[in-house]
């Protein structure tokens, strides 16, 4: 058993691996050391902090040097930067950054060592990458910097570098600071995790809050503008900003891990086993800098988030203290706020099943309120589930709303972790209370949904080709909704005629049929099912279709 344990860095994974080994062996001695002022803080609040929402920059310290010390009998030394490693001789190299006289560098013996070095904002070497005024947000001295440039400058335009978590949540605080924000994103969509026809929603969102979005356009550089900036884009467009925050990703810290021989995977993180070990047996590794398994597709990925990174912290301790526990994989769960829009995620997404290879899964889509229609207030969930036909299980979901999404996507997530199937989810038992949900609930119904279709109860229609280029479109809406807008092709039949005039519609031909949301849709498809037609339903309705218009998804017929 170790008696000497170093800990490279803090936050979430280094410093919940340094609590959990403390709680499990009390005759350790553990040291931690990281190269910046804090150990254990709120990342996540950062752009909040920004935005003035934490007004405190104390409320962002997690726990402080002093509590570690009085409370687990464990070491910090902030502003220590280990340098190298020796593997042979068991040692690292620290250099104490706030020594009198200067840095100064001391060894230190370990017999187990951890490494939870982070992972680093990517600042792509671009012309005046380097000008005033351009950030980054990562640590508490980042966030920091940015609030002093804004009560000191009074900056009229702030420019947004990414459209992903960090890059919305930044764009909604400097908004809220007063601030004409303007997001650049390479690829054509925002929240480049999930589909694109469920980041619609967010992109109309961001736009009726006055959030200028320039999207499908990458970043090449920047020139000064008297004491302003001007982004160049690669499409040729100059972006005047007096504020710009680089949000686009991050990068593992492996130069350490790199010096010392320690082994990468195929993505640039530090390689390790379902223990968090690494090629080196008396060497451990946790946090944004390790690649780890995606349980979904089994392959090895690198999940930038607290959560993952404080079980990993935890399953490391245990392995170092000689107990069996292994990391399971990761499903990045994930959830972010948008101008009081909830957006969030579990599992794989669609792009990420095909980019993988897989191609046995199927998808369903709502639109469900969020609690009982008879209730006032509710607001609709913009919901996609994916699962797979051959055993149903759940593969993944995304949703978008005002209210109760995060609670939808917890419920899925902790059944995907499970190995549940889509009938697990049509089964289970939720609360129920009008101001809170329906007797089924939308994570119940998108279960329903998904179980029909296992069941042949009511078939999908291909969503991008509009059921296939023979199908005939019938819209079972009412007339003054048809007339409101509709897909190009399709024939008006309403649900409430259906009875007396089906024989209208083409016995020889298959009929892909849409309403709303989808549940009209459904009623009709079972209907003349029963009739001898041949039916199948676009789910989710014209409010998926006009997502997935907008996301160019459909293919013209």
């Amino acid at each position: 058993m170790p008696r000497r344990v170093l800990i490279v860095g803090g936050v979430a994974g280094g410093a919940s691996c340094a609590a959990r080994l403390r709680r499990l062996d009390e005759t350790l001695e553990i040291l931690l050391f990281d190269r910046g002022p804090h150990v254990s803080f709120a990342n996540c609040g950062l752009p909040y902090f920004v935005g003035n929402v934490i007004a405190d920059e104390g409320r962002l310290l997690v726990a402080s040097r002093e509590l570690f010390r009085q409370r687990f009998a464990i070491e910090v030394h902030t502003r220590h930067e280990v340098v190298s490693i020796d593997r042979a001789r068991q040692v690292l190299r620290v250099r104490d950054l706030e020594a009198p006289g200067g840095p100064a560098e001391r060894e230190e013996r370990y017999d187990a060592l951890v490494l939870s070095p982070g992972a680093a904002p990517i600042r792509p070497s671009l012309p005046g990458i380097d000008l005033p005024g351009i950030f980054a947000v990562r640590t508490i001295p980042d966030s920091v910097q940015i609030r002093r440039w804004i009560d000191e400058r009074r900056p009229a335009r702030a420019l947004v570098v990414g459209g992903g978590f960090i890059g919305l949540e930044m764009a909604e605080n400097l908004a809220h600071r007063g601030l004409h924000v303007t997001v650049l994103e390479k690829l054509p969509q925002v929240m480049p995790p999930f589909d694109p026809e469920m980041a619609v929603p967010v992109v109309e969102h961001l736009r009726a809050q006055g959030v200028a979005l320039r999207l499908g356009d990458g970043l090449a550089g920047f020139e000064p503008d008297g004491p302003a900036l001007v982004a160049l884009t690669e499409s040729g467009a100059r972006v005047p900003a007096d504020l710009v925050i680089l949000s686009i990703g991050v990068r593992p810290e492996t130069d350490l891990a790199v010096a010392a021989g320690l082994t990468l995977g195929a993505r640039g993180g530090i390689s390790v086993d379902t223990q968090m070990r690494t090629a080196d047996p008396s060497i451990w590794a946790v946090g944004d800098a390790v690649e780890v398994r995606d349980v979904l597709t089994g392959q090895d990925v690198i999940v930038p988030l607290a959560g993952p990174a404080n079980r990993q912290g935890r399953v490391a301790a245990e392995s170092i203290c000689g107990r069996e526990r292994r990391f399971r994989g990761v499903q990045a769960t994930a959830v972010v706020g948008v101008f009081g829009l909830t957006v969030a995620c579990t599992g794989a997404s669609e792009k990420g099943l095909r980019r993988a290879g897989v191609t046995d899964f199927e998808k369903v889509y709502l639109h469900p309120g969020h609690h009982a229609a008879y209730y006032p207030g509710a607001k609709p969930i913009h919901l996609k589930l994916l699962f797979r036909p051959s055993d149903g299980r759940i593969l993944g979901a995304q949703a978008v709303g005002l209210e109760g999404v995060e609670k939808r996507i917890d419920v899925i997530a902790s059944l995907l972790q499970m190995g549940a199937t889509v009938r697990d989810l049509a089964e289970a038992e939720l609360c129920y209370a009008p101001q809170f949900g329906g007797a089924k609930d939308p994570a119940n119904l998108a279960g329903m949904i998904a179980v029909n279709h296992l069941d042949g109860l009511m078939p999908l229609a291909d969503w991008p080709t509009l059921g296939g280029k023979d199908a005939l479109l019938v819209d079972v809406r009412e007339p003054a909704e048809y007339e409101a807008g509709h897909i190009e092709g399709a024939v008006n039949l309403p649900l409430s005629q259906l009875r007396e005039r089906h024989r209208e519609l083409p016995a020889d031909r298959p009929l892909a049929i849409y309403c709303g949301v989808g549940q009209r849709g459904y009623f009709a498809v079972r209907f003349l099912a029963q009739h001898g037609v041949r039916a199948a339903n676009l789910s989710g309705g014209y409010a998926t279709y006009r997502a997935l218009r907008a996301a160019g998804a459909i293919e013209a017929r």
